[in-house]
């Protein structure tokens, strides 16, 4: 989920909603990582959920539906304001998960 969310936030690093638009190959590998992440979100056990309640679990999955039974209907500036100012801090809450979880990992 690290890797994924870190991914997508390079991928809008330095670049716009208009950038996003008109590149296609950039904006499919942003929605890819954001599916990735979501998928992967799902996949995170109920005790390590209850543990980590501050995390915010339900929104990479939420987003990851949208772009998986919707995607003719993604708004752009939803996705680029998640990946800008939202994705930093669930990668960093994450990343604390984990160190927490699995100190040796």
């Amino acid at each position: 989920m690290i890797d994924a969310g870190e991914r997508a936030i390079s991928l809008v690093t330095g670049q716009s909603v208009l950038d996003l638009e008109h590149d296609e190959t950039r904006r499919d590998a942003v929605l890819w990582n954001f599916t990735v992440l979501g998928e992967a979100a799902g996949q995170v056990s109920e005790a390590i959920r209850h543990r980590h309640p501050a995390v915010t679990w339900q929104n990479p999955i939420r987003l990851r539906n949208r772009i998986v039974h919707g995607y003719w209907s993604i708004d752009l500036e939803i996705l680029y304001t998640t990946a800008t100012e939202l994705l930093p801090d669930f990668v960093a809450a994450l990343q604390a998960v984990v160190a927490l979880e699995f100190p040796d990992a």
